[in-house]
């Protein structure tokens, strides 16, 4: 008997389209190698940015992952949830966002929340606020160290920020993040190299800090792409996220990672309006949409085909087995990209033994849960 292959639902007429797919068993073994890589869950700060579901930050601290990055605060809750005790939202939090924050901390007084700085009156600001309320805010400082989309430059002013957080009675400056995510060159050797060169600047900030006289910043550095080549330094915390799930698009970039598809989304043929033309229920709300279409999703059932035609609610494909193809019939696809593409969904299917077992909730996507 046959096989089929790893990603086809003996279910499968239960699964309404479009809709997201986690194969929990892969989403595991993902984790698992994650940790082999660090050298230890310890040295992980698991970016939830990805999955933003309950179960799998659940899934991530019963295999011995403690602390976790967010990219919201509606992230950061929905981890706290989960039970994660500590977390660290990369971002600098303005207006608003400030109090939202300090709400954070009164509602989970138990977890370890912190946020990131880059600018003396963002710092004030968080200051100010959280001494009204009694509290101290925990944060990082964020570093440029070439990205060019967030953080403070690595120029002579920085020290005279990070000094300055050490004066503000209600912050308190646990180190320095640094994101690198620019570096993704598909060569293995090539980017560590320049993740090193890139760091060089990095290493002088901290002897600096040191010389001071100032507390060892902890460092939590890169993302997926630099993951492997951070990982090589100790005293480095990683903070990895799309290899709990997963995607083409830094499938094919990082070939040195071993991690493996585990979120799919699955769709259904609903026309064949032109000989060598198919449309599927997969459009812009289904599957990220910033990349060009040539860069959306990868079917990994269908052969010689061209996906060349994207609206809200329709893709539309030309294919060279146009009689094969029948209208109902399923597609899996992978996601480009998956943090975005998990981020349209409410819900996914959970997938065990080729079978849907349950929905997961993907609670993360919400600009605000309660707080």
């Amino acid at each position: 008997m046959t096989l089929n292959p790893w990603y086809i639902l003996q279910n499968e007429s239960e699964a309404d389209s479009p809709s997201l797919l986690i194969y929990k068993e892969r989403v595991q073994q993902n984790i698992l190698k994650m940790i082999a890589i660090a050298g230890s869950a310890d040295r992980l700060y698991t970016h939830v940015k990805t999955n933003k579901m309950p179960e799998i930050v659940k899934m991530m601290l019963e295999a011995g992952i403690s602390k976790f990055k967010c990219a919201t605060i509606a992230e950061a809750e929905m981890a706290a949830i989960a039970g994660a005790k500590h977390l660290i939202i990369a971002h600098q939090l303005v207006g608003p966002k400030i109090e939202r924050l300090v709400a954070l901390c009164q509602k989970y007084p138990d977890v370890f929340f912190a946020s990131l700085i880059d600018t003396e009156a963002v710092a004030n600001d968080h200051n100010r606020v959280f001494e009204k309320y009694g509290l101290i805010s925990n944060i990082f400082v964020d570093v440029n160290s070439g990205m060019d989309r967030s953080g403070h430059p690595l120029d002579d002013t920085i020290f005279s920020l990070y000094k300055h957080l050490y004066e503000l009675s209600n912050l308190k400056c646990h180190g320095l993040h640094v994101y690198d995510g620019h570096l993704r060159t598909p060569d293995f050797e090539t980017r560590k190299h320049e993740v090193e060169t890139g760091f060089v600047d990095v290493q002088h900030f901290i002897e600096s800090i040191e010389e001071a006289g100032l507390p060892k910043p902890i460092i939590i550095a890169g993302g997926t792409p630099t993951f492997t080549s951070h990982a090589l330094h100790n005293e480095i915390y990683c903070s990895p996220g799309t290899c709990v799930l997963w995607d083409w698009g830094y499938g094919d970039k990082l070939p040195e990672q071993p991690f493996e598809y585990a979120a799919l989304v699955l769709t259904r043929v609903i026309s064949k309006p032109k000989k060598g033309i198919i449309t599927i229920d997969m459009g812009h709300k289904a599957v990220a949409a910033e990349n060009p279409i040539d860069k959306r999703i990868r079917f990994l059932n269908l052969e010689n085909y061209e996906f060349f035609g994207q609206s809200e609610e329709h893709g539309v494909i030309q294919v060279s087995d146009w009689e094969g193809i029948k209208v109902g019939d399923v597609l899996y696809g992978v996601p480009y990209h998956v943090c975005p593409t998990v981020n349209l969904y409410d819900e996914a299917y959970v997938v065990e033994n080729q079978s849907i077992t349950d929905t997961w909730q993907v609670l993360g996507r919400k600009r605000k849960i309660t707080v």
